[in-house]
């Protein structure tokens, strides 16, 4: 079995549709009102759990109801929790998501997140150590993202960072990842460069390669991929899906590009795996709710490579 460490955050979704985002002052009527398990690094170990690697997840919650349905729900996806920690700092970590025209927009307050210490991370040294592959994002603090790379680092197991939400970031910071996997808004933002364009996008791709993360994997939405392989940028399309809610989208690819690495996929089967995870998590609303398991990933993939040839 594969073995994944995800180093993150847990939030609880709060998700809301909208006919519109409302302007500053004012007040729209909404519906579909549902809470939802999130956090950035607790979608992305469900995702790798869902898909049958075994999962340990480090993070930090509060005493309180969210956090308990958090670590159950965690617990019941089958992702372990022993190093999942209770703070009396902060109330746990929430999302506002407005839901609008099958897209969204967040405000995530980290809360019990920025109580993730380098401390913690030590405590979990054994784990990573044991681990194929470790996951981080940057809904903790980044002093404790970076540990956590630099042990990883030391004991020769890969790192998978999915700089999200975006800042700006230091090279020998961005130098301890393995795979990089931003959006377009993420990657301008690291970069100072414009990716309004997939020209744009290349040049910024190409610039992060130069800041020496070894693996750039840009994520597209609806258009799919732009991923380096030795040395060469390769664009691969989404799977066609009816789109419901974008929700954990990009949680769901990193989670699954991280066990098809550790089974030891190529990279575009590995990329191509991810797509179709993240193809089948857009179909339907919600988080970790949404994230598929692999036999259906495998289903779904066998049905549309039939449809194609189907067409052809």
């Amino acid at each position: 079995m594969e073995k994944i460490c995800v180093v993150g955050s847990l939030n609880m979704d709060l998700c809301v549709g909208t006919p519109r985002v409302p302007t500053m002052g004012e007040t729209v009527i909404g519906s579909g009102f549902f809470t939802s398990p999130g956090g950035k690094g607790a979608n992305q170990a469900v995702a790798a759990a869902k898909l049958g690697a075994g999962v340990t997840m480090a993070g930090c919650v509060g005493g309180d109801a969210f956090g308990t349905q958090l670590a159950e729900n965690l617990r019941a996806n089958g992702v372990d929790t022993n190093h999942l920690r209770v703070t009396t700092q902060a109330a746990t970590g929430v999302a506002m998501i407005l839901l609008h025209n099958r897209d969204n927009c967040i405000i995530v307050d980290p809360g019990a997140n920025a109580w993730l210490s380098p401390g913690d991370i030590d405590a979990l040294e054994s784990v990573i150590a044991a681990s194929d592959i470790l996951i981080l994002q940057l809904e903790i603090p980044l002093e404790t993202a970076k540990h956590a790379m630099e042990l990883a680092r030391a004991h020769n197991v890969k790192v998978l960072l999915n700089p999200a939400p975006a800042q700006k970031l230091p090279a020998d910071f961005l130098a301890l990842a393995d795979i990089l996997t931003p959006n377009e808004s993420e990657c301008e933002i690291l970069t100072g460069l414009p990716c309004d364009t997939m020209q744009n996008i290349e040049l910024a791709a190409q610039a992060l390669l130069a800041l020496g993360v070894p693996q750039v994997t840009v994520t597209l939405g609806g258009r799919g991929v732009l991923y380096s392989d030795h040395g060469a940028l390769v664009h691969r399309p989404a799977w066609p899906v009816q789109v419901v809610d974008t929700t954990a989208a990009g949680d769901s690819f990193t989670g699954a590009l991280a066990v098809s690495l550790a089974k030891g996929m190529e990279m575009q089967e590995a990329i191509d795996f991810a797509l179709a995870v993240a193809a089948l998590t857009v179909t339907r609303r919600g988080a970790q709710e949404s994230l598929p398991g692999l036999e259906e990933v495998r289903e779904f993939i066998s049905d549309e490579k039939l449809s194609a040839a189907d067409r052809a």
